[in-house]
């Protein structure tokens, strides 16, 4: 899932390719990503594209007056082009979720794209953000949260530390590849509960959290839209690297699954060298 790192790069990429150019029209190739229907998708037609922003995960793409907010779930995508077909897509053909032609149909643009079967990128056509479900529920932006108003979250929550900072209403913007990163360097356990950090831990917490997401930016912005997600997965210390050993320290790094998702961390680093029950892995042994 594209996370803050991966959405302020895709961001800035539209700040740099799309910025002052006209919509020369706009391609729902699937019904069910558009979430509303006023104003009209067709609106959207002659307005020059005067910024890109972020809110958390979600993209929002500025189109004097209105705004094209996408929150492109666990596997969307935006793709750039220089060129693209003219012929409208077939609904329900391919990844391709909506096309936007920029100057003149066939010429430079943006696909958003959805692999899988499981279709969740949503796509909202709006005058406010605000107005987006999932934007007026956000907590403040993991990016910027001072250690103070993070000592606040943490001790006004009783909940373990893996939840608590994947939960976009608390804080938002990480979600599960940057959240086992940010514990790992922060060398604290992801089932560690939240009230019960001392000041010390609150403190790792907030410098990995800062660390991880600064650097990350860093190395996202300014490269190409396609070549992100290889960038995101080759800066990963623990997450989705299961049975490797660990930077740090050489212990193998070890993964706890639950539900659909799975999280990944070193024992040694940061459980006093235990390992953390895996659920799954017990509910097969009895």
């Amino acid at each position: 899932m594209p996370e803050l790192p991966e959405v302020e790069a895709l961001a800035e990429h539209l700040r740099t390719h799309a910025l002052a150019r006209p919509v020369a029209r706009v391609d729902l190739a699937s019904m069910t990503a558009l979430k509303t229907f006023d104003p009209p998708l067709s609106a959207l037609t002659g307005r020059l594209v005067t910024g890109a922003g972020r809110f958390g995960k979600f993209l929002d793409v500025q189109l004097d007056g209105l705004h094209v907010v996408v929150h492109l779930s666990r596997a969307g995508w935006l793709r750039w082009h220089e060129q693209a077909s003219t012929t409208p897509p077939k609904p329900g053909k391919g990844p391709l979720e909506m096309r936007v032609h920029l100057d003149a149909v066939g010429g430079p643009g943006f696909d958003l794209t959805e692999a899988g079967t499981q279709k969740r990128l949503a796509v909202y056509v709006v005058t406010d953000p605000a107005t987006v479900p999932g934007i007026a529920s956000l907590g403040p932006d993991a990016l910027t949260l001072s250690r103070e108003a993070l000592a606040g979250l943490l001790r006004g929550a009783s909940s373990r530390l893996k939840t608590l900072l994947t939960d976009q209403r608390v804080l938002a913007g990480i979600g599960n590849a940057y959240s086992d990163e940010i514990l790992h360097v922060a060398r604290l356990s992801p089932f560690a509960m939240s009230n019960k950090l001392d000041d010390e831990a609150i403190d790792r917490l907030h410098a990995a959290m800062i660390s991880v997401l600064t650097d990350a930016v860093d190395r996202a912005v300014g490269q190409d839209a396609a070549l992100l997600k290889g960038e995101k997965r080759s800066g990963m210390r623990v997450h989705a690297r299961t049975g490797l050993p660990c930077p740090v320290c050489g212990d193998v790094v070890r993964e706890v699954s639950y539900a659909e998702r799975s999280f990944q961390y070193c024992a040694t680093c940061q459980t006093g060298g235990k390992p953390l029950a895996d659920r799954r892995l017990s509910r097969l042994v009895k």
